[in-house]
This record gives C-alpha cells, sequence and structure tokens, in this order.
C-alpha cells in the first residue's frame, strides 16, 4: 500500500475586510449674509471685485442671504457673519437691520455710509420736510410736484443714521468704498479666528 505523503494542510481563516478609514468630514462652512440699505451698492461691487479670489472663498463660506442672491427679508435664516452696507434712512430698514442683528453671530459694517452716515447723511444738516419738498416739490426734472404719503411707502427717519446708533456693530470697514484688498484682509482674518487690525498701512486710500 502506497503511502501518501502529502503537505500538512493548514485550515485558511478568513478574516473581515478591514472598513476603509472614514474620510475626514469637511470643516463646516461658515454661513454669511449681505445686505445693502442707503447706499450706492458700492460697497457689494467691491466685494465681487476679490475676482478669482472668490472661488477660494466660496470654499470656506456659504452666502445664504444676499442682494447678489435674491433673496427674500422674510426668509433670512441664522448665520454666522452679517455684512451690512449702507445707512439707516426709514423704518423698514432698521426692522431689517434688527432682524440680521438678532439672526447672526458677527455683524460688519461694511463702508463708510454703514459707518458713519456718509453721503446719505449729508441731508441730517436739513429738516426732514424741506429736504422733501426739494426732492418733490422744488427740483427741476419734476413734471409732477407730489410728496409721496402711501402706506406701503416706507417711513423717512428725520436722520440718516449710521449703524451702531441702531445695533451692536462687532466690526467697521471703512472706505467708500473699501477696496477688494481691505475686504479680503477683513473676512480672511475673521476665518483665521482673528479680529481684524486697522493700521496706517490698510486705511490708506491714496
Amino acid at each position: 500500500m502506497k503511502k501518501t505523503i502529502g503537505k500538512k494542510v493548514t485550515k485558511k481563516t478568513t478574516r473581515p475586510a478591514a472598513k476603509a478609514a472614514a474620510a475626514p468630514a469637511a470643516p463646516a462652512k461658515v454661513r454669511v449674509a449681505t445686505m445693502w440699505l442707503s447706499g450706492c451698492s458700492g460697497c457689494h461691487m467691491s466685494f465681487l471685485d476679490l475676482d478669482e479670489r472668490l472661488v477660494g472663498l466660496m470654499k470656506l463660506i456659504d452666502i445664504l442671504f444676499s442682494p447678489i442672491v435674491d433673496t427674500k427679508v422674510k426668509d433670512m435664516p441664522q448665520v454666522d457673519v452679517g455684512i451690512v452696507e449702507g445707512c439707516v434712512n426709514n423704518t423698514d430698514q432698521e426692522h431689517e437691520l434688527r432682524m440680521l442683528r438678532d439672526r447672526c453671530k458677527i455683524l460688519i459694517a461694511l463702508g463708510d455710509c454703514a459707518c458713519t452716515g456718509n453721503i446719505p447723511a449729508l441731508r441730517n444738516q436739513f429738516t426732514l420736510k424741506d429736504c422733501l419738498a426739494r426732492a418733490y416739490e422744488q427740483a427741476e426734472s419734476n413734471r409732477i410736484s407730489c410728496i409721496p404719503n402711501d402706506p406701503l411707502v416706507p417711513k423717512l427717519y428725520p436722520k440718516a443714521r449710521p449703524l451702531q446708533e441702531v445695533v451692536k456693530v462687532d466690526l467697521s470697514i471703512p472706505g467708500c468704498p473699501p477696496d477688494a484688498d481691505t475686504i479680503w484682509y477683513a473676512l480672511t482674518e475673521l476665518l483665521a479666528g482673528r479680529m481684524p487690525q486697522w493700521t496706517e498701512k490698510n486705511l490708506r486710500y491714496d
């Protein structure tokens, strides 16, 4: 009888496949809202002048509410940062500003109109009655002399007011308008967890 010489067979054990390491979760984007009140929209245009830097910025922030994305005030969400251009001139603007202040952690006054009142506040040296008369009754271009008095028209305040006279402002970015580099510096400092520091160098506009 032949001897069968075989190799020692070792029983293979199958181990469960190791689970792939879960990819680290992407950091949550900073939620941002922007708004313009009584201003010329120049500060928002300077924001858009970030040009290609906007591509990198959009990886870090989500703009959830802004006139540049056509959202309505009634849909204003809770956000981390609120950015406001322009000063407060009427009842609707004060309502919108207070709503944003309630719904953001950091409120930024963007540009001189938001910081000081600037051009819209030039009317503060006159009475409201005189301003309305000059604009609607005495202006040479008017074909019809009639001061608006419809309840749908927001009530104009006697004085134009910068933001800090209405709500708490956490950061002011001066300039008329602040240039794109200044806005970029302020936003990237905040994203890095630092409060921007204004110096003679970054506040020069000549």
